[in-house]
């Protein structure tokens, strides 16, 4: 057989060329002269096929990745390798060199293409919301009946912070963009309702409370025409605080703990611990605070009672010893409440 083209008659035969003629036209890949990349300016995600995907790569990784990306291997070749190379940036736009190596019917061959990769930087969508201070909850950090203490509101803060920064790496509007300091509490802005609701959880499980959430209506979509709201989230912490004494199914109660499902109190009559769910908090009636206890001189002691001076009148008050205050001794300063005109020791 002759090759059509060059008459070559004693050449490997490909089809109905000979091998020379086969390859002079051959490519081992196929590469665009021109690729473009979107990425985000802020926070380096990129467009693929009309969507957006995280990525912290630096920009020289981008490029490569791009390159790659858009080869296309001959079927034919085998035993191939290429060489990806940026020659130089120029503004925007790398100058690249791809120099592919392979094997063609056992024949070695090498060829180079020249490719531009032009880096397009905009906003992605996430991003576009954070610049513009975008949010979908509000949490309401409020107290039932009472004010809320500065280091309460320090706490929060802290809370708020730190659930944020555990839900940014899978969240990236798990964001706070403003802080509405009322008379009544803080108003938390938070980027996703997701997030929100994790934050709302964490106060929940740092102070005890209640959460409601309440949506609001704020615009309709007008090509789905469907209502868009954001979700207000009210967390109410209780009126009672650790050390404080509560009235609960006719017990007086010392509040020892305050958890995210239980209060936990202290009977300050028998010692006995008792453990009240969130949902009978409702019937807990705060009787007298922390600061309300007194302290008072010892002046006398039997077995089972001491005496104390009123810290008001100064007459002798008899209080009953329990088991765990048999080691108080006369001249020691003890801890009393008085409640319905009535002290008790405190442990």
């Amino acid at each position: 057989m002759f090759c059509p083209e060059c008459g070559s008659t004693d050449k490997k035969m490909i089809g109905d060329i000979c091998i020379d003629c086969f390859l002079k036209d051959f490519k081992i890949i196929e590469i665009p002269e021109n690729i473009q990349v979107t990425i985000c300016k802020h926070c380096n995600s990129k467009l693929e096929e009309g969507k957006w995907s995280e990525s912290n790569l630096p920009e020289e990784e981008i490029i490569y990745r791009a390159l790659e990306r858009n080869i296309k291997i001959n079927d034919e070749v085998e035993n191939e390798i290429i060489d990806l190379e940026i020659e130089q940036m120029k503004g925007s736009t790398a100058e690249c060199v791809v120099v592919a190596f392979g094997e063609v019917y056992g024949i070695s061959i090498e060829e180079t293409h020249d490719v531009n990769v032009k880096i397009i930087r905009t906003a992605c969508p996430t991003c576009s919301k954070v610049q513009s201070g975008y949010y979908e909850s509000v949490i309401q950090f409020r107290a039932d009946n009472r004010e809320i203490h500065p280091e309460e509101y320090e706490k929060a803060d802290e809370v708020v912070q730190r659930t944020l920064n555990k839900q940014y790496k899978k969240d990236k509007l798990a964001y706070c963009p403003q802080i509405s300091k009322l008379k009544e509490g803080y108003d938390y802005y938070i980027g996703s309702l997701k997030s929100g609701r994790k934050v709302a959880n964490a106060l929940k499980e740092e102070f005890g409370g209640l959460i409601k959430e309440s949506p609001r209506l704020i615009s309709e979509d007008k090509s789905t025409g469907k209502g868009l709201y954001r979700i207000w989230i009210s967390i109410r912490i209780p009126e009672f605080e650790v050390g404080d004494f509560i009235e609960y199914e006719n017990k007086i109660l010392l509040v020892e703990d305050i958890g995210k499902n239980r209060v936990v109190a202290v009977d300050i009559k028998t010692n006995k611990k008792h453990t009240i769910p969130w949902k009978d908090t409702e019937s807990i009636k705060v009787i007298r605070k922390m600061k309300d206890v007194e302290k008072a001189g010892v002046i006398s002691k039997s077995p089972t009672t001491i005496q104390i001076l009123d810290p008001v009148d100064y007459s002798v008050v008899d209080l009953e010893l329990k088991d765990n205050q048999k080691d108080i001794n006369i001249g020691d300063e003890v801890d009393i409440i008085k409640i319905d005109d009535y002290y008790y020791l405190l442990n």
